[in-house]
């Protein structure tokens, strides 16, 4: 269970930091994004209290934050890495598969990622996503290596908003 535990908590920082910019750009009413829970199974529930007291997570869900951003759909999930590179593994093939599609369908999907040990944010759309996976997923590289991202959309704090995302949306729509 305290992998599943772990698991579950890495990149809870970054999560909050997206949730307070989502709660900031709501407010300007630039953007309506929101989390979408991790889904899980109850396996004991204490009814005394009314609380679970064991649960796994389910292994699939959709990504981490769908929304609208002034009229254009726009879904992503969100990425941590200590090291140098994104390593493939964590990024799952459910999210691909939905990102592809929320695409196919005129939306917006990337993942951001945060490299902890440089405290920088990119993003990546889905388009030169999707290749680096098949590719790991048919025995090439196993990594993303942050090289890569700074070929990509850089994200910078801009005012109140800690992890300013909003440009990345501009910036895919361009392409």
């Amino acid at each position: 269970m305290s992998s599943e535990r772990s698991r579950g908590l890495r990149g809870s920082e970054l999560e909050e930091m997206i949730n307070m910019t989502n709660r900031e750009y709501l407010e300007d009413g630039l953007a309506v994004i929101q989390k979408i829970p991790t889904p899980i199974t109850p396996v004991e529930i204490d009814s005394s209290r009314g609380v679970i007291t064991l649960a796994y997570f389910d292994d699939k869900s959709t990504v981490d934050y769908i929304g609208n951003v002034q009229g254009i759909p726009v879904c992503f999930d969100a990425k941590q890495t200590k090291g140098a590179s994104l390593p493939i593994y964590n990024i799952h093939e459910h999210q691909i598969r939905f990102m592809d599609e929320f695409a196919r369908q005129d939306g917006i999907a990337f993942i951001l990622v945060y490299f902890s040990d440089h405290n920088e944010y990119y993003a990546m759309g889905i388009d030169r996503l999707k290749p680096l996976y098949d590719n790991a997923r048919s025995g090439g590289r196993k990594s993303i290596p942050k090289s890569v991202f700074e070929d990509c959309i850089r994200i910078e704090r801009e005012g109140r908003y800690l992890i300013h995302f909003l440009p990345v949306v501009q910036e895919l729509l361009n392409t």
